[in-house]
């Protein structure tokens, strides 16, 4: 990027110019280079109607938050302290990796043992595109929404798929 300042011709992707030190990090954005791209960047979360968030208290136990996952076809709750804050989320994948067989059998332990504490978040007024960068780089299916700590909704990475893939309809193929 060629610095404003000084016109030094710095490094692609570098933070301060290596001359005069001007921060180039807000003058480096991507730009979008198609509709997919204009959409994800432009378009808030909000905007997907995300679905309200399925959540239990961190003293159930286990059994109750794999029941409540089976009844209302999710594949993750939200764990919330006494006052309704975030205080974690218990996914089918904690439920496959973090769960020895003899308490998943007897499924009293309480789900917080076995939660993401302090998930990653969004908040509704992020873009989808910082929804789908959270997801891709932690390698998560599902991203809590809150709002001032408390859940007001689940974005799963089925929602996002869903999104673009109605957004490639309505342009046609195209870009």
């Amino acid at each position: 990027m060629i610095c404003p300042r000084c016109g030094l011709d710095n490094v692609p992707g570098i933070d301060q110019c290596a001359s005069c030190q001007l921060d180039l990090a807000p003058l480096d954005q991507p730009v979008p280079r198609d509709r997919v791209q204009s959409d994800l960047t432009e378009r808030p979360v909000r905007a997907l109607d995300p679905r309200p968030p399925v959540t239990l208290p961190a003293d159930a136990p286990l059994r109750q938050a794999v029941r409540v996952m089976l009844d209302q076809g999710v594949g993750a709750v939200l764990v919330v302290d006494d006052a309704g804050r975030l205080a974690g989320i218990f996914s089918e994948r904690d439920l496959l990796q973090r769960v020895p067989d003899a308490e998943a059998a007897a499924g009293t332990v309480p789900v917080a043992r076995y939660m993401t504490p302090h998930p990653e978040t969004v908040r509704p007024d992020d873009t989808l595109a910082v929804a789908l960068h959270k997801m891709d780089v932690g390698g998560y299916r599902h991203v809590p929404l809150v709002k001032d700590g408390q859940p007001v909704g689940v974005l799963s990475v089925r929602d996002m798929l869903r999104h673009i893939t109605q957004l490639c309809k309505k342009c046609g193929g195209a870009p």
